[in-house]
């Protein structure tokens, strides 16, 4: 009942622009109140930006210190956020599919497979429009390319783009 409450809460809040008053964003700032009774964690210093969708009411989802929650980003159920993890615009973070296995059957008609949770951990920057598909780990400071369609898990420190995602340097070695 809480949570449904919630849910409709944050619908309302979600749209609500980033007006400054006083020092306080208070698009900002509603959001994150309301976030806090929706999601199963929010961290302190958190930031979600208007337009935000939390599938499925916010199950299981957590959001870090100082995280930043990305304009009109699709967070699913089961995801993990780090602290001064960094969102752009239109992120999608999934955590299910459909069944498709049985050829006799419509894909439709066939439910979705088990939740695959997605963890992002401690200082990632995930660029616009950055697809993360069910079960994939972001490694601790990597960096995900605009547009960058994720489908395996990343190392930490990874510099990643493409669609495949394909790492083409490392943080360790990279030279500014």
């Amino acid at each position: 009942m809480r949570r449904c409450l919630f849910r409709c809460l944050f619908a309302c809040v979600r749209y609500i622009p980033s007006i400054r008053r006083a020092g306080i964003n208070i698009g900002s700032w509603l959001r994150l109140v309301v976030a806090r009774g929706l999601v199963d964690y929010c961290g302190k210093g958190a930031n979600i930006e208007y337009g935000c969708v939390f599938n499925e009411g916010g199950r299981g989802v957590r959001i870090g210190n100082y995280a930043g929650i990305g304009i009109r980003a699709q967070i699913g159920p089961y995801v993990s956020i780090g602290d001064f993890t960094m969102m752009g615009p239109d992120v999608i973070i999934l955590t299910r599919n459909h069944r498709f296995s049985d050829i006799n059957k419509p894909m439709c008609l066939q439910s979705y497979l088990d939740y695959k949770p997605v963890i992002i951990e401690d200082d990632v920057w995930i660029g616009q429009r950055v697809i993360i598909l069910p079960g994939v780990t972001i490694g601790k400071g990597s960096i995900l390319g605009a547009g960058a369609v994720i489908a395996k898990s990343i190392p930490q420190y990874s510099i990643v783009v493409g669609n495949p995602a394909q790492v083409i340097k490392s943080r360790l070695h990279a030279i500014e």
